[in-house]
C-alpha cells in the first residue's frame, strides 16, 4: 500500500437546514490514487450510510458535461447511485471551489451514468434517474412482511424498484403504521433485501405529531426546532443487506418513490416526504417535475465538518 497521505474532507448533512439532523455523508475531495479496497476499507470505517470519494471524470464523460466523478460506498459495498450522497459530495465539491462547466446545472459521473444537478431556491436537487420495475416474488415478499410484522392488508401495493439501487418498496396503509414498524433486521440482512415502506397521509393531514407512539414524539421532539412543513408522505428504509440497519433519509428511494406513485397515480408533484423521525433525525425531501416531466428530488444541505484526513 502507498504511504497515507492528506486529502481533503468534508461531512455533509443532507435534506436537512439544521445540523445534525437529515443524513450524513463522508466525503473524501480527492480520492486519487485509492483503490477500490482503500475506498472501502474507509467506507467501512466511517460507518455511515454512504460515504464517497471525488476524482476527475473520465474522458468520454468530460466531453459530455461531466464536472467530477463520484465513487459511492456503503460500509457494505459500493452502489451505483444514490441520492443523499450526490447532493452532500455536490454541495462537498462546490464548497470547496469546484466549477461546473455549465452555468445551469452540476453534472456528476458515476457507475449509473451521468446524473444532472440543479440549485433550486437554496436547495440542491438531481434529477431521477431512469427506472425499472417489477412485481416482487412472492417468497421474499412474505419473507419481507414477517420480518416486519406485517399482516398482508396491511400493504396496498408492492414492487421492485431499481433506478441504481435496489428497493423492495411497499405503500402501507397509514403513516401510523410506517412510524411504529420494528424490523427483525437479521432477518432483513438474511433476505439480502433493502426494503422501502412509506404511506400517505390523507388531504386533511396537519403536521402535529398526533397518534405517534412516545417514542416517536422524543424523536420529532429532539428536532422541534426546525419548522415541520406540510408532509403528504411518510417513509423509512432498512438497508441490512448493506450494513446499515436504517438509513435516516435517502434519495434513491425517495426518487423511486415518486416515480413509482406517481405513475399509478397515488401522489402528484409537488410533494415534500419526510424521512428520519424514528432515528431522532428529521430530513424534508422536496419532489418536483419540471416542463418535460423530468421528476427532481431535492433538499437543503449543511456542511458539518471540513478539514482533511490520511489515506
Amino acid at each position: 500500500m502507498p504511504a497515507p497521505r492528506s486529502r481533503a474532507f468534508a461531512q455533509v448533512d443532507v435534506f436537512t437546514q439544521v445540523a445534525l439532523r437529515g443524513n450524513p455523508v463522508a466525503v473524501v475531495l480527492d480520492g486519487a490514487g485509492l483503490d477500490d479496497a482503500a475506498m472501502q476499507a474507509f467506507a467501512s470505517w466511517t460507518q455511515l450510510s454512504e460515504t464517497t470519494f471525488v476524482l476527475p471524470p473520465s474522458a468520454a464523460a468530460r466531453a459530455r458535461g461531466a464536472d467530477y466523478q463520484l465513487r459511492i460506498f456503503t460500509p457494505g459495498g459500493e452502489l451505483p447511485f444514490a441520492g443523499h450522497p450526490t447532493l452532500g459530495s455536490c454541495h462537498a465539491w462546490l464548497e470547496h471551489g469546484g466549477q461546473p462547466q455549465s452555468a445551469q446545472h452540476i453534472v456528476q459521473e458515476c457507475k449509473k451514468g451521468l446524473v444532472t444537478i440543479a440549485r433550486q431556491d437554496g436547495r440542491l436537487a438531481f434529477a431521477a434517474p431512469a427506472l425499472a420495475r417489477t412485481a416482487p416474488e412472492p417468497a421474499l415478499l412474505a419473507g419481507v412482511l414477517e420480518a416486519l410484522s406485517l399482516r398482508p392488508e396491511q400493504v396496498l401495493a408492492a414492487e421492485q424498484l431499481d433506478n441504481g439501487p435496489q428497493w423492495l418498496g411497499l405503500l402501507l396503509d397509514s403513516p401510523e403504521t410506517v412510524l411504529l414498524l420494528d424490523p427483525d433486521h437479521a432477518r432483513l440482512k438474511a433476505l439480502k433485501q433493502k426494503v422501502g415502506v412509506a404511506a400517505l397521509y390523507p388531504a386533511e393531514h396537519m403536521p402535529a405529531l398526533v397518534r405517534r407512539s412516545s417514542r416517536e414524539a422524543r424523536a420529532f421532539a429532539q428536532g422541534a426546532s426546525a419548522a415541520r412543513p406540510a408532509v403528504q408522505l411518510e417513509v423509512r428504509a432498512f438497508a441490512a443487506a448493506t450494513g446499515v440497519n436504517e438509513d435516516p433519509v435517502t434519495g434513491s428511494l425517495n426518487a423511486s418513490l415518486a416515480q413509482w406513485l406517481i405513475a399509478e397515480g397515488r401522489l402528484q408533484a409537488p410533494y415534500t416526504a419526510n424521512q428520519g423521525s424514528c432515528l431522532g433525525r428529521d430530513g424534508w425531501v422536496q419532489v418536483s417535475a419540471d416542463a418535460q416531466g423530468q421528476l427532481w428530488i431535492g433538499g437543503h444541505t449543511v456542511g458539518c465538518i471540513r478539514g482533511s484526513v490520511l489515506l
